[in-house]
């Protein structure tokens, strides 16, 4: 990770703004991409110097009210807003960043109550920390489940099941970059983007963006290799108590084909889960017999 890592998101941030977008009219040819650091510094109310050490490196303490110029500005979205904040040593990095995670058993069985709505418990840096049977069964193609940006990025099975590949990759990266946020030496984010980083010249392509935002609310599109194509919508829910943890709960438009497939793709996982537990109790009486 650089260590000045306020300044190159200030950078990549004012590169995705194009003048029109933030009402300044130019002609010429423009030598840079985006705003010019003079344009976000009249756009701030801040001087050029100041505005050119932030980005440098010179200066990194910036004020809140300084922070908050700079997102309007910049026309940040609320998380990138909090990641610029963060970035600036403004909030304070949750305790828990590097600590292992764990889900509640409460929360287990209640997600495991629900046989058919896929329910997936995320981590900060896109861990998947708990699923019930019928998220299992929709994550089924891929050989790991442990890790959503290893979904997309490493694992062949990612291509086909995300329907929208490139919007799942780049969700994926900027909800990584927001976590790094939260404690830019947490070596378990770092090493998840270095492994990354290697496997994955798209990866690399999308983390130099310096994106930052949390999980968007449109309906996800999975080809799934048992029950084809399936759209779903899904609410993100805080947990309570565990700092960076979202329940993921997905459904399907009633009576919609999306319906039938998740309601059949219950089915066959229920039928090989009982047809695991006749295998296991015949495993059994055969041990039993033999002893």
């Amino acid at each position: 990770m650089a260590t000045n890592d306020l300044g190159l998101h200030l950078s990549a941030r004012r590169a995705a703004v194009s003048p029109s977008d933030a009402g300044i009219r130019w002609s010429g040819v423009r030598r840079v991409p985006g705003l010019r650091r003079e344009e976000v510094s009249m756009l701030a109310g801040l001087s050029v110097d100041y505005y050119t050490r932030l980005e440098q490196g010179r200066e990194k303490n910036p004020s809140t009210s300084i922070l908050n110029a700079l997102s309007r500005a910049l026309d940040l979205t609320p998380d990138a807003r909090e990641h610029l904040f963060r970035l600036a040593g403004a909030s304070p990095a949750a305790s828990s960043a590097t600590a292992v995670e764990h889900v509640d058993p409460s929360l287990q069985r209640l997600m495991d109550a629900w046989p058919d709505t896929p329910a997936v418990v995320l981590g900060r840096r896109l861990d998947i920390l708990a699923l019930n049977p019928l998220a299992a069964a929709l994550y089924s193609a891929f050989d790991d489940t442990r890790n959503l940006a290893r979904m997309v990025f490493l694992d062949p099975a990612g291509a086909t099941f995300f329907d929208d590949w490139e919007r799942s990759a780049q969700a994926s990266v900027a909800n990584l970059r927001l976590a790094l946020g939260y404690d830019v030496h947490d070596a378990a984010t770092l090493a998840l983007v270095e492994e990354l980083r290697d496997g994955s010249p798209r990866f690399a392509a999308l983390w130099e963006k310096n994106d930052a935002r949390g999980k968007t609310h449109e309906a996800k599109v999975f080809v799934h290799p048992d029950v084809g194509r399936l759209t779903l919508e899904f609410n993100a829910f805080d947990v309570r108590g565990a700092t960076g943890q979202q329940l993921i709960v997905y459904r399907a438009e009633p009576g919609s084909s999306s319906d039938h497939a998740l309601r059949l793709l219950a089915t066959i996982a229920a039928t090989r889960v009982a047809s695991m537990s006749t295998v296991d109790a015949e495993g059994g009486r055969r041990e039993r017999s033999a002893g």
